[in-house]
């Protein structure tokens, strides 16, 4: 584990090789799980707000589950996260060409929203964990639903953090990534990884 600041992250980070793969896995994450994607309280506000611009890009059966169970819902650890069709994909999912993906962010793309879609989907397979210090854990999420990211991670050979630069610094700032760089050049110069 790195200490950065109030941040622990995982050296699997550093070690991982991950670069997503829709062609093969076609967005199952958006489908498969037993709770929806974690969701913090700014982005509540933000699907509440934004509601119409990214409503119209949803399933049926998504819209009806937002207006039943409402934008965010409480999962059975007590954590916000998006709520779901029938215990099943997101409420946000949509189909296209037969890969998943999310509604937001196709409003995003089309210019219609500036809310891209919630951090926690745009870092996967980073998951962020709140530690009982106060401390934020961030740390790789393995899911057998992610084979063949991780077999193509490996053939790119770049490091999962590295990948994941652009929500990264959404998340956490530009000047955390250097830092995250800085660690790296500095476990490869000790053999560490």
């Amino acid at each position: 584990m790195i200490q950065i600041d109030d941040k622990i992250i995982s050296l699997d980070l550093f070690t991982a090789r991950f670069a997503c793969d829709l062609q093969a896995c076609r967005g199952e994450c958006c489908v498969e799980g037993n709770a929806g994607a974690p969701l913090d309280e700014e982005e509540i506000a933000l699907l509440e707000s934004e509601w119409k611009h990214y409503a119209p890009y949803m399933t049926p059966a998504g819209k009806e589950a937002v207006e039943m169970q409402g934008v965010a819902v409480v999962d059975e650890e007590g954590d916000l996260t998006t709520p779901l069709v029938a215990g099943a994909e997101c409420a946000y999912a949509i189909c296209e060409k037969g890969i998943t993906w999310c509604a937001i962010e196709k409003a995003w793309s089309e210019g219609r929203t500036p809310f891209r879609k919630p951090v926690s989907c745009h870092l996967y397979p980073i998951r962020l964990v709140s530690l009982s210090n106060g401390m934020t854990g961030l740390q790789y999420h393995r899911w057998e639903v992610c084979r063949a990211a991780e077999a193509l991670g490996r053939q790119r050979g770049e490091p999962l953090y590295s990948m994941l630069r652009e929500p990264i610094v959404r998340r956490f700032g530009e000047a955390f990534f250097r830092e995250l760089e800085a660690c790296e050049t500095e476990l490869r110069r000790m053999g560490e990884i």
